[in-house]
């Protein structure tokens, strides 16, 4: 199975700081509690926070990054779905069940679709838009033709289940 298949998702409920915060930056899907908080305070104890600093600064606008890597100080829960470092912010006793709803969510995609979705998104990050845009039409072809990008658009036009075979 490809790596880029497994999809990371994290679920935080609690502080997540310094590795912790970098680790959570650098998964696909993250749920987190309403209490939970996020920092990166290394500043605070004379050791900059730079290898959490690259997941955050990529994950984040970079005045969120700065802030939370100048200042040390955390920031909420809600702040931290603002800034899009976490993709949905739920009451503690609803963790486990957002998470298995996600979860279901992608287990009914095609394994091969969301292998090629996921390798496509991380190669185009760093390409220029131009570049971007023809690696995405290349992608987009071998996708259409795929078995599984096929039995898609029949099921579809048929209004039906897709019945996916994971090639």
């Amino acid at each position: 199975m490809s790596k880029f298949y497994t999809v990371l998702q994290k679920e935080v409920n609690g502080f997540a700081t310094a590795a912790g915060c970098q680790l959570v930056a650098t998964c696909d899907i993250i749920v987190c509690s309403e209490t939970s908080k996020f920092s990166t305070p290394g500043a605070n104890f004379g050791i900059f926070c730079s290898t959490p600093g690259i997941a955050v600064g990529r994950s984040v606008p970079k005045s969120r990054a700065m802030y939370m890597l100048l200042t040390g100080e955390p920031i909420s829960a809600r702040e931290a779905y603002e800034s899009g470092l976490v993709t949905r912010v739920v009451s503690a006793d609803k963790l486990d069940d957002e998470v298995n709803s996600i979860i279901e969510q992608i287990k009914r995609k095609s394994r091969s679709v969301i292998t090629l979705g996921k390798e496509f998104f991380y190669e185009q990050i760093d390409l220029s838009v131009l570049e971007a845009y023809k690696l995405g039409e290349e992608t987009m072809v071998r996708n259409i033709n795929s078995d599984d990008g096929q039995e898609g658009i029949k099921s579809f036009v048929e209004k039906r289940e897709a019945s996916w075979s994971h090639k």
